[in-house]
């Protein structure tokens, strides 16, 4: 198949992308330290971003979201990560997951339900597929909805959930049929409040801290089966089709980590002297410089590629898992590098490109590691 693409900016791109960068700089930039240090999900941040229309940024307007494109939705991304990549995964993990879902699946009753209240940030949502013991292998999911009259019973746990504490609304995979079977997975929404639904353990992380990541529990937990998205034995298919997106939206947040890095060290090596020169004259940096400006532009044009197609409803597994694997792998080095321009400063709180090497690695493992990327597209090329 024969795709051509067209990367010039529209105005709207450029009008959403100087207002949230405008918004990172005021609201984020002062706290990311202090919210990283403590742990703390800003809730009130989140309300302020539904306020501007962040927290909806691909639903339509009727349900009360902002009606954007994925091009829109890269450059949100994009320009909160290059400020903070926690704030940065929990927009995405919200827009792109619970919402995308909903969105995605949800009959008019469940969107008229529940979209209104996710696009505006009344309410956060989480997504819920990962299991402590079965992470990539999730047809082999432990936890279960069992039939009783017009509801199900869920019992089990979801791992490394993102708002899983905070959420008040999460979409989640369940076991309806044999375990290992494609056609054996549902995919169901429960709201917080819903008796035996409680947060369990809270992950003390090496990055993305200001991101809350928390096990779901279900203990005897009852939620109505008009609650199931689509129809019953479809979650697991549903699930990938949402991943396919969601990993547009990891490869945007590897491309604000990564080019927060970059502005930090590109800045740092222009004021930095040694030798009675600035060290961006030496070869040896501006050399490191000139390769991370490479990848970043090499991985925002195959994100920008992903996005295009998503955007036309044509097949992009194999676009975005590329853009996702190279972009986050691209994150982790062009990080890595920006702590070795900046040297000893580079390994102190003081200076940012710290947290931007924390928090990019994140990006290598979460919603499929880099080494599932591969095998989704090699799979796709030998298809």
């Amino acid at each position: 198949m024969s795709v051509s693409f067209n990367f010039s900016e529209t105005e709207t791109q450029q009008s959403v992308r100087a207002m949230v960068r405008d918004f990172a700089e005021k609201n984020i930039r002062p706290n990311i330290m202090e919210w990283d240090e403590s742990q703390h999900f800003p809730v009130e941040l989140f309300k302020q971003l539904g306020d501007l229309g962040l927290m909806g940024v691909l639903v339509p307007e009727n349900y009360g979201g902002s009606g954007l494109g994925y091009q829109e939705y890269v450059d949100v991304i994009v320009e909160i990560a290059r400020v903070c990549g926690s704030i940065g995964l929990s927009v995405a993990a919200h827009n792109s997951l619970c919402t995308g879902h909903i969105l995605a699946f949800g009959n008019e009753e469940q969107k008229q339900r529940w979209l209104p209240k996710l696009a505006t940030a009344e309410w956060i949502g989480a997504w819920g597929l990962t299991e402590a013991n079965t992470g990539s292998d999730a047809l082999r999911m432990m936890t279960t909805a069992v039939e009783d009259g017009d509801d199900y019973i869920l019992n089990g746990a979801k791992n490394w959930i993102t708002h899983g504490k905070s959420g008040d609304v999460a979409v989640v995979m369940v076991r309806t049929g044999e375990s290992g079977s494609s056609k054996g997975i549902s995919a169901i929404v429960v709201e917080r409040g819903t008796p035996g639904f409680s947060a369990g353990k809270k992950e003390n992380k090496l990055g993305m801290r200001a991101s809350e990541t928390t096990e779901m529990i279900f203990d005897n937990c009852r939620v109505p089966k008009a609650n199931i998205l689509g129809n019953v034995g479809e979650g697991f298919k549903q699930a990938m089709k949402v991943l396919d997106g969601g990993r547009i939206s990891i490869a945007a947040l590897s491309l604000g980590i990564a080019k927060g890095a970059f502005d930090a060290a590109v800045s740092y090596s222009k004021q930095r002297h040694q030798f009675g020169q600035p060290i961006s004259s030496f070869q040896a940096i501006s050399f490191k410089l000139a390769d991370m400006a490479t990848e970043i532009e090499a991985s925002e044009l195959l994100i920008r590629q992903a996005a295009d197609l998503k955007n036309r409803h044509l097949p992009m597994t194999k676009e975005s898992a590329m853009a996702k694997y190279f972009a986050s792998e691209v994150a982790v080095k062009v990080s890595t590098e920006a702590v070795q321009i900046f040297g000893g400063y580079g390994y102190t709180k003081d200076f940012p490109v710290e947290k931007f090497y924390r928090d990019s690695k994140l990006c290598t493992i979460g919603e499929g590691t880099s080494e599932i990327q591969k095998i989704v597209i090699a799979r796709e090329i030998l298809n």
